[in-house]
């Protein structure tokens, strides 16, 4: 079993065996070829938990710092991220973010499973926030399906500002995939945001949570 496979199964593992969550729609993840999950971000722990429990695996972006750390606890955390398929990426920095779009569109390319949160970052009054255009970007320049994912409940995890997790039931609901027509980099905006805007309606179905209609901000950003 190679790292990633034995990361994913233990956390798996604790996953179930800690919040006993309900997954619903696990039928709807591609059997092959490449494809984009979209959820909602409720929680820090959002990407692993999907991860963990898609039964393919999903690149991620992660915070560099996660893969920078010293000692023991960075040994850990950077061996931990690296092992669930985490991409590091400069949050905040514009030459950086579009760096790692590229990345997802590489590993598109090569028939992998990515995720991107349309929102950016998460969300911390449980709100739906409008959807950023990278993900339509990515729909429209690779042809792959978009796989919509409404997270529920893993806010209560780890609750916004807290550093312990407490197990807690949660939902996911996986819907089903939609597809748009390949029109390569060079579609125009309006394009891309209508693409981003059919996303954050199907994850809303999912979620049900009250829709935003700007962006979310960081709290650094605020």
């Amino acid at each position: 079993m190679g790292v990633y496979d034995l990361t994913r199964t233990t956390t798996r593992g604790l996953i179930a065996g800690l919040c006993r969550p309900t997954v619903e729609g696990l039928q709807n993840v591609p059997v092959d070829g490449p494809f984009i999950v979209a959820p909602n971000h409720l929680s820090f722990l959002d990407s692993v938990l999907v991860q963990a429990l898609m039964p393919r695996p999903v690149a991620f972006f992660a915070k560099a710092e996660y893969f920078t750390g010293s000692g023991v606890k960075g040994t850990l955390m950077r061996s931990f991220f690296e092992g669930v398929g985490s991409i590091p990426v400069e949050r905040g920095q514009q030459a950086a973010s579009v760096q790692a779009l590229k990345t997802l569109l590489d590993l598109l390319e090569q028939g992998d499973g990515v995720g991107i949160y349309p929102e950016g970052t998460r969300s911390r009054d449980g709100r739906l926030y409008r959807g950023r255009t990278g993900v339509g970007w990515l729909a429209l320049t690779t042809g792959a399906p978009v796989v919509p994912v409404g997270l529920v409940g893993t806010d209560a995890l780890q609750p916004a500002g807290k550093k312990g997790i407490r197990p807690q039931h949660f939902t996911m609901r996986i819907g089903e995939p939609l597809v748009f027509a390949k029109t390569g980099p060079g579609h125009p905006l309006p394009a891309r945001r209508s693409a981003t805007d059919t996303i954050m309606d199907s994850i809303a179905a999912l979620t049900r949570q009250e829709r935003v209609p700007h962006y979310n901000q960081s709290p650094a950003a605020e």
